[in-house]
């Protein structure tokens, strides 16, 4: 894994196969004041323009610095986190954008805002969400575990969140990524982004009270992908 200190941003991290399963821009900027477009980033203390301050907040575009005597994990194995995770299959995999290759699976019958129609309410009706245009939605109590499922790669990100009730999907598609200055004009066809974060009801905090998040995500074996077991139960197991 590897970890850059401007944005405290997660660029790497690759698998026991030395594959690497985070999409990271080919024309990413490592530099203030743009953010790095890729990896995982710490979207804070607020998520898009749902708040007061600049576009996901602070937290994304300052330089931080590694404390070399952290205080300790906790040890309960119930506390997970929030994720923010980026696919990108490999150029051969993907000539074109697989409409049912790669689908988001947790999010049924979940009520979601549309960024792309106003923030209007809208309840998901699909039995999985799958990418044939942009999409920007924020669902809405979102369960505390989300599947990314990849075929042709026979292989399911499961994602598992704790202390951000919400969760968004984002894919720009061609139009927008062709618009922005750090993300190459095809790369929406390898990515998308599924990130928990508290949107509807924004996390406040009192003198003295404190908030905490954690991270999880676990690769499954490409057997779990065959249909005969659910991921989102793999880990339960």
């Amino acid at each position: 894994m590897q970890v850059c200190l401007y944005g405290g941003q997660v660029t790497s991290w690759k698998n026991d196969h030395g594959e690497e399963l985070l999409f990271m821009s080919s024309k990413a900027i490592f530099k203030p004041p743009k953010a790095i477009r890729g990896g995982i980033p710490i979207c804070f203390p607020q998520f898009g323009a749902h708040g007061n301050l600049e576009q996901h907040g602070f937290a994304r575009n300052r330089f931080w610095t590694i404390d070399n005597n952290p205080p300790p994990l906790p040890l309960n194995p119930a506390i997970k986190a929030f994720v923010d995770l980026i696919l990108k299959p490999s150029e051969e995999d993907l000539k074109i954008w697989p409409h049912s290759e790669v689908r988001v699976e947790g999010l049924e019958t979940m009520d979601y805002l549309d960024n792309l129609k106003a923030k209007e309410r809208f309840t998901e009706q699909g039995d999985a969400i799958v990418f044939e245009s942009e999409i920007d939605k924020v669902y809405l109590s979102a369960p505390s575990k989300i599947a990314i499922i990849d075929h042709e790669k026979k292989r399911t990100f499961v994602l598992t969140k704790e202390g951000l009730p919400d969760a968004v999907v984002w894919n720009p598609w061609d139009k927008k990524a062709k618009a922005m200055q750090d993300f190459g004009d095809v790369e929406y066809k390898h990515m998308l982004c599924v990130e928990p974060a508290a949107v509807e009801r924004p996390i406040t905090l009192k003198p003295g009270e404190e908030w905490k998040g954690r991270l999880a995500i676990s690769a499954v074996p490409s057997s779990y992908c065959s249909g005969q077991l659910d991921p989102l139960k793999v880990l339960q197991g």
